[in-house]
């Protein structure tokens, strides 16, 4: 029986591949862009130049997901699709699409030049509706009025609140000045700067390839700064909780996660515009330890002390029984919906679907007629096996 069995195809160097797929100071190891799907799979375990990207990012899928049901199982905690998980469920969807989205970028681009640009336009906007799903989280367990409950009383509504023992109020931890932001600019604010980045990177993909890098990292600078404002207020105001509290105690780890995550992202920018260590040796790390695997590497740090801040405060917030309404009357508090929560992802999906739609119909009417000339230029090339 004969078996048309193709051998792997063989990598190429630099100066064989079309300009668009070489990558600065990576010489070796490339893959033409007219792999079929099969053989882009079966790549990610030959020794190719984006085989570190692709698993700097896929095995972290497992070990992101690994720290993140832990909160599930603490005592107190509600069953996991209760509302206050809404939120949090939110952040772990944008997490994993990120990773996923941008472990398969790297190990399905070489379909073709037009497959390779709709593979980072979607990279790109996962990492924007990750922002999102940060912010929600953010808003949800770090503002500075998550977890306070506002209850019916003789006069209206109050606010119940773990308090200082001298009986401070809301008033004493909470600025008033950025109140009308954080009710009702946050959330909007976030999902816009989203779309900037997302139209922003997928524009470098055919404008501005100089400086392509530097752009994506500084767009990017933007919707952490947003994104990060409760945890800046946070930091710079007094805890609401009681000093002798539990809650407390779980809460006074969100400083040292944040400025860890901070520190990783800051490392990952450096990797990434520096293009550090090809630079200095370029062809020597082309498979192994180039910039964009150390970028990778970093950027899941970061997020994995993000996970373990936003953990402390969802403990924080479990731990402090007056913050939480109990299940009977929790829809008093005004706090995750489904609207709130997966409405907004859905709404900044559609919209970023749509942006990437109208990239990718560009890249198709400029990449799509070199197809047949780059296949009738370098044709696949199988042996039969016995």
């Amino acid at each position: 029986m004969l078996l048309n069995c193709g051998q792997p195809l063989p990598l190429l160097r630099h100066t064989d591949v079309p300009p668009r797929v070489i990558e600065n100071f990576i010489l070796s190891g490339y893959r033409f862009p007219n792999y079929s799907l099969r053989e882009c799979l079966l790549s990610a375990f030959r020794p190719t130049n984006e085989t570190g990207n692709f698993w700097t990012h896929f095995l972290p899928v497992f070990i992101f997901s690994y720290y993140f049901v832990e909160v599930f199982g603490w005592e107190g905690a509600p069953q996991g699709d209760a509302p206050f998980f809404y939120p949090l469920w939110n952040y772990y969807i944008g997490v994993f699409c990120l990773l996923m989205a941008s472990s398969m970028a790297h190990l399905l681009n070489s379909m073709s030049l037009v497959v390779r640009e709709v593979c980072f336009f979607v990279d790109y906007g996962t990492i924007s509706s990750y922002t999102v799903g940060s912010s929600l989280a953010y808003y949800y367990y770090i503002h500075p009025r998550a977890g306070i409950v506002e209850t019916g009383g003789p006069n209206g509504s109050r606010v119940d609140q773990n308090t200082e023992p001298s009986g401070g109020s809301t008033s004493s931890y909470a600025i008033p000045e950025f109140s009308v932001f954080f009710e009702t600019f946050y959330i909007p604010c976030a999902c816009f700067v989203a779309i900037i980045c997302v139209l922003s990177c997928c524009n470098t993909r055919q404008r501005w390839r100089k400086y392509r890098y530097i752009i994506r990292t500084f767009v990017f600078l933007l919707p952490f700064l947003v994104s990060s404002t409760p945890v800046f207020y946070r930091l710079l105001t007094r805890s609401p909780y009681s000093a002798t509290s539990p809650s407390f105690a779980a809460s006074t780890t969100t400083a040292n996660f944040f400025y860890r995550h901070c520190l990783w992202l800051l490392v990952s920018a450096v990797f990434n515009i520096s293009k550090l260590p090809e630079r200095l040796a370029p062809g020597r790390f082309d498979i192994w330890g180039h910039s964009h695997q150390w970028f990778h590497c970093c950027t899941f740090l970061s997020i994995l002390d993000e996970l373990h801040m936003i953990k402390a405060e969802v403990r924080a917030i479990l731990l402090s029984p007056t913050l939480l309404l109990p299940p009977a009357t929790m829809s008093r508090l005004p706090g995750p919906t489904i609207a709130s929560t997966y409405g907004v992802m859905l709404l900044l999906q559609t919209t970023i679907v749509s942006i990437i739609v109208w990239f990718s119909w560009c890249a198709s009417c400029i990449y799509g007629p070199q197809r047949d000339q780059l296949v009738k230029g370098h044709p696949k090339k199988h042996l039969k096996c016995h």
